[in-house]
């Protein structure tokens, strides 16, 4: 499982972070070419307390905006749910994270 942040921090660094408040989230981007739509998750995103989950999304929102709306007819609706999910803070896959550490 690719996870990114988390370099050079161990388990038990993680897992004090964890407690602070940090959290493991997947983000959205969908891209669309008129009748093809893909919309895929993002790999795993390492948000430390006090970051901001909704700014370490902005990219991937941006990328859903600018190229996702133009397939026919699953762009628009991919692209809602992809913006719906990265406003939100992306899904929080925090527990499933954990529990594949080493």
């Amino acid at each position: 499982m690719s996870i990114r942040g988390i370099a050079g921090l161990d388990r038990s660094e993680i897992e004090a972070e964890v407690s602070r408040g940090a959290v493991f989230v997947r983000y959205q981007y969908c891209i669309s070419m008129l009748v093809v739509t893909f919309s895929q998750p993002t790999a795993v995103q390492f948000v430390r307390a006090g970051e901001s989950r909704f700014s370490k999304g902005l990219p991937y929102t941006a990328v859903s905006v600018l190229f996702g709306w133009w397939g026919i007819p699953w762009g628009p609706i991919h692209t809602l749910a992809a913006l719906a999910t990265n406003f939100s803070g992306g899904r929080d896959v925090t527990q499933e994270v954990l529990a594949s550490l080493p």
